[in-house]
């Protein structure tokens, strides 16, 4: 019997848990869509303050096809995500599904399909979304941004509602990422992949948790961790800035020698250059401080998340099947080590 994994993050969601856990428990009762699939339902949950854990509890008590990760804290809802996606133990993984069902449980059976027809990678595309006019503009800015900045090719309005044969889930866990940014992985690897649309789902109970400040901070990490682009920009405008001053100084010494009277000069002029290029010079340096950033946090090699508690989950068998991900700087010590010897 093959079975489906399911992922499905959390934080304060008491609302919407047991709603979840129904909706995907329908697909596979006898009569539905996914009668004779094995289902496993992984709840990984950001230290919750609102009695989520304790109902999360309830759900794996009653139910063994649901497994819980419970965090020691909150990690973010890209690590949490990427940390239970390496406990999936499915033929099939659905790599994200929201505890607010905006992205509908309901598609999963037609994922299913197309993934038994041979398809490695089936991915919901939301093309209509329930939500503000502001929000829409924004997020259409930033899939744009993202993919033509990208070196792969990201698809637009495609999140992390997505399906992946076994194979192509072994070579996504396998990224040493501290910071996984999750859509971008899976379109890296490759394989084949079919775009499925649908309508993102405005919330039906609860308050979302991604405010300005972490949509910010998950739009940079997006346009960082595929591209060195901005670099790129930085690099030629700085040289295109310089030739301009260049040919302004060669204007205005030209335009002295043959007007005096007409040359630009005097302390405005020093003054709005200054703080122009003081600015430009700011900004370059926040675009290399990005990158600095990142890598500082990746060769720290703290762990993704730390856990609590699991339950309901065979600690062997996930290890057993989690690709081993080995540190380049330990292979490298290890290979001068036997050279040595």
């Amino acid at each position: 019997m093959k079975t489906i994994s399911i992922v499905t993050p959390c934080f304060n969601e008491a609302d919407n848990v047991e709603a979840c856990h129904g909706a995907v428990a329908a697909l596979f009762a006898p009569g539905a869509p996914l009668e004779g699939y094995g289902r496993e339902h992984i709840f990984a949950d950001n230290d919750s303050s609102d009695g989520t854990q304790d109902i999360l509890r309830a759900l794996a008590a009653s139910d063994r096809s649901v497994k819980i990760i419970l965090n020691a804290r909150n990690y973010g809802p890209f690590r949490s995500n990427f940390n239970a996606l390496r406990a999936a133990t499915g033929d099939a993984v659905v790599v994200f599904l929201p505890a607010d069902l905006q992205d509908p449980a309901e598609m999963i059976p037609e994922f299913v399909a197309l993934w038994e027809s041979g398809v490695e990678v089936v991915a919901g595309a939301r093309v209509n979304r329930q939500e503000s006019l502001t929000l829409r503009a924004c997020r259409a800015i930033f899939y744009r941004t993202v993919r033509h900045l990208s070196d792969i090719d990201i698809p637009l309005n495609v999140g992390e509602f997505q399906l992946l044969d076994r194979k192509v889930w072994e070579a996504v866990v396998s990224h040493d990422d501290h910071y996984p940014y999750i859509r971008g992985i899976i379109a890296s690897v490759g394989f084949r992949r079919v775009i499925v649309p649908y309508t993102w789902a405005a919330r039906s109970a609860g308050i979302s948790k991604n405010n300005l400040p972490r949509l910010i901070d998950q739009a940079l990490n997006g346009i960082f961790s595929f591209t060195n682009v901005p670099m790129r920009l930085c690099t030629f405008a700085g040289v295109v800035m310089s030739a301009l001053c260049l040919l302004y100084a060669v204007a205005s010494v030209g335009l002295y020698m043959i007007w005096p009277t007409m040359a630009p000069r005097g302390m405005m002029t020093l003054i709005v250059a200054l703080f122009f290029l003081s600015g430009v010079q700011l900004a370059f340096l926040g675009i290399l401080g990005e990158y600095v950033t990142s890598i500082h946090a990746q060769v720290r090699k703290r762990p993704l998340v730390v856990e609590r508690e699991r339950i309901n989950m065979d600690e062997a068998v996930a290890a057993a099947d989690l690709p081993v991900v080995d540190n380049p700087v330990h292979a490298l010590q290890r290979k001068l080590d036997a050279e040595a010897a």
